[in-house]
């Protein structure tokens, strides 16, 4: 990082919205002028350029970089609002209100965001920031209606609509990255016939650039890559019609907006996808997918699959900005474990816990992660962290009742990629307490079974157990032999060929509804015993039942796998 370039924060909690230096300083920017009344929203635009907040009575817009302020726009009650990519338009959102004459009221709004003049007014019930967009450049604006999606030139959106995309059953659109921009449309599943992705160059509707069809898919999300050049769809089912899951059925396809390439991503492990990311040189991506504990997997440019990067409980995956290190974690339910992975060699570079986190995000420079326990998830111990791509915890701070947190956007220009990694710098402000109990990423003694204890074998990942077990690699020494067992004779508790004989026989006989209550009841057994070796692993103690349950492992994922294969 260069010595005048600096990084930018700003974060909302129920007494202030404040904006922070970065690293080396954390400290309030000296001239903005915190509002006196609680905020309901704060915004950055894509590129940093601009930076606005919302209040009951009005919305103020920003330069980012100086902090200055452009205008003041006297909106009440606006409960969203989001930029064009480079910061010269506004949008915002409130709650729409019936007129005397019956109608809606025009609760999306568009503004100038150098002066604070409204240039254009629609009528839109649901809250989605997605439903009006511009191209990066902001020639081109967009926005769905009943089906069509609607073009204006950025200039002209308060007057006629430019051009029109007639699709009858649009459900969802997304206007793409990129110096030749195009937009992508979902239409769902209807009367028999398959859901469609189809891509369109901007303003030429004629003909589509690429097309896909594919059933299971009530909803999508659609990723693309920063040079616009190629889209990942998720598909989501509101019902798993095959009982494996509550949430749903969830597939990922990959499309060329040139329309020369499109496939299923394959994946290798049955479950939901959890998280996709795109890599910042746009020509290959990472998905965490699966049943916990999850896969993750480096794919190409051709969604051919490249490294895996393990099975372990995460579902959350994020290149940092210059595409160096990509983090690998697990948040939400699970226990807040972070894995950084050098890019270039492929090895895990560290891992380190951050507990009860909600909210994970790389800083511009790509040298310090920021974590953050946010509210409502949690009402307690709100706060965030910052950590150094080494691991090492540098600075925290407590903020009670802590709503919302961000990086300003700032250009990889700006901050020249590392090397090699750096050594941690001093920390700043770190609690004795979490200072001792998460910057080591190896508990100082994990709990070893009696039988193991003084041997030579060494603990086991879930991803070596799951390789062992499926055949995929060496099988585990050391399991615990039942009483009376003859010397090198396999037993239910053994890795041999006759348990999985035996555990297989035991599932013929079940109805296919059967095996399905069996594989859930299975499931939950497994999960169960993550929990307990998650709390081993903090050095918590564990009671009698609990080691137990802990010894049934591997049975338990055999059991899993010979019912996956009547199924």
């Amino acid at each position: 990082m260069t010595s005048t370039q600096t990084t930018q924060f700003s974060y909302r909690s129920q007494k202030e919205l404040t904006v922070w230096s970065g690293y080396p300083d954390y400290k309030p920017i000296k001239g903005f002028e915190k509002p006196e009344t609680a905020t309901r929203t704060f915004q950055y635009s894509k590129y940093g350029h601009a930076y606005a907040y919302a209040t009951n009575e009005s919305v103020k817009v920003f330069d980012a970089s100086t902090l200055t302020q452009r205008c003041e726009i006297k909106q009440a009650n606006v409960v969203d609002l989001w930029f064009s990519p480079q910061g010269s338009y506004l949008a915002t959102w409130q709650r729409p209100t019936k007129l005397e004459d019956g109608s809606g009221s025009r609760n999306l709004l568009i503004w100038d965001a150098l002066n604070g003049e409204q240039i254009a007014s629609f009528s839109q019930k649901q809250l989605n920031n997605w439903n009006f967009q511009w191209t990066d450049d902001e020639k081109y604006c967009a926005r769905m209606v009943t089906g069509e999606v609607q073009f204006w030139e950025s200039k002209n959106v308060g007057k006629g609509v430019w051009a029109r995309l007639k699709l009858e059953g649009v459900a969802k659109f997304s206007l793409s990255p990129g110096k030749a921009p195009a937009v992508a449309v979902f239409i769902p599943e209807r009367k028999g016939a398959p859901a469609i992705v189809r891509m369109y160059s901007i303003p030429n509707f004629n003909q589509a650039l690429s097309n896909k069809t594919f059933y299971k898919a009530d909803s999508v999300q659609m990723f693309w890559n920063d040079l616009g050049t190629n889209l990942l769809v998720l598909t989501q089912t509101d019902v798993d019609k095959t009982g494996k899951s509550y949430y749903g059925e969830t597939n990922l396809y990959y499309l060329a907006v040139a329309g020369n390439f499109d496939c299923r991503v394959p994946l290798d492990k049955e479950g939901a996808v959890h998280d996709v990311t795109w890599g910042p040189d746009s020509k290959e991506f990472v998905v965490v997918y699966g049943s916990m504990p999850a896969k993750t997997t480096l794919f190409d440019h051709r969604a051919n699959a490249i490294f895996s990067f393990g099975v372990d409980p995460r579902n959350y995956v994020r290149y940092n900005p210059q595409g160096t290190i990509v983090a690998v974690a697990g948040f939400g339910n699970l226990n807040g474990t972070i894995d950084l992975w050098d890019r270039k060699t492929l090895k895990k570079v560290n891992t380190f816990h951050a507990p009860n986190a909600s909210h994970c995000e790389w800083s511009p420079c790509g040298r310090f992660l920021m974590t953050a326990t946010l509210t409502p998830r949690l009402r307690v111990d709100n706060g965030f962290k910052m950590w150094h791509h080494s691991g090492s915890l540098i600075y925290e701070e407590n903020v009670d009742e802590l709503f919302q947190v961000g990086w300003r956007p700032q250009p990889v220009k700006e901050f020249p990629s590392m090397r090699s990694p750096s050594p941690p710098p001093k920390p700043i402000k770190v609690n004795a307490t979490t200072k001792t109990a998460t910057v080591s990423p190896k508990p100082a003694g994990a709990y070893r079974p009696p039988h193991l204890r003084g041997s030579t074998t060494g603990t086991t990942t879930l991803s070596q157990r799951e390789a062992a077990l499926s055949g995929r690699g060496p099988s585990i020494s050391g399991q615990r032999k039942g009483p009376g067992s003859p010397a090198g004779k396999n037993n239910k508790n053994n890795n041999g060929s006759n348990a999985g004989a035996l555990t297989k026989s035991s599932v013929d006989s079940l109805t296919p509804e059967e095996k399905q209550k069996k594989l859930r009841n299975l499931e939950k057994k497994l999960r169960q015993i993550a929990e307990i070796r998650d709390k081993q692993s903090r050095g918590q103690k564990l009671d009698a039942a609990q080691v137990q349950k802990l010894s049934t492992e591997a049975s338990v994922m055999r059991e899993i796998a010979a019912v996956r294969e009547q199924l």
